[in-house]
C-alpha cells in the first residue's frame, strides 16, 4: 500500500472528476498507475543505463545471439 499527497489544484481536480463521474479518487488514481507505468519504467530505466554505461551490444551481436540471422 502506498500513500501521496497532491497539490491542490491536482486535488481539486481529481474531486471534481470523480464526483462528474460517479467513481472513486481511487479508482482513477490506480488507472493512471497502470496506464502509464510501463511508459515510467522505459523512461526511468533508460536514464539509468545511460548514467551507468557498461559494454554495449549492437543489434548485430543481439541477431547472432538469438540465431535470427540464420
Amino acid at each position: 500500500m502506498a500513500s501521496l499527497r497532491l497539490d491542490k489544484e491536482i486535488e481539486n481536480r481529481l474531486d471534481n472528476l470523480a464526483a462528474v463521474t460517479g467513481r472513486t479518487k481511487t479508482f482513477y488514481i490506480r488507472r493512471l498507475i497502470e496506464d502509464h507505468i510501463d511508459e515510467l519504467e522505459d523512461r526511468y530505466i533508460a536514464e539509468a543505463r545511460l548514467e551507468d554505461p557498461k559494454e554495449r551490444l549492437s543489434s548485430e551481436d543481439i541477431r547472432q545471439t538469438l540465431e535470427l540471422d540464420r
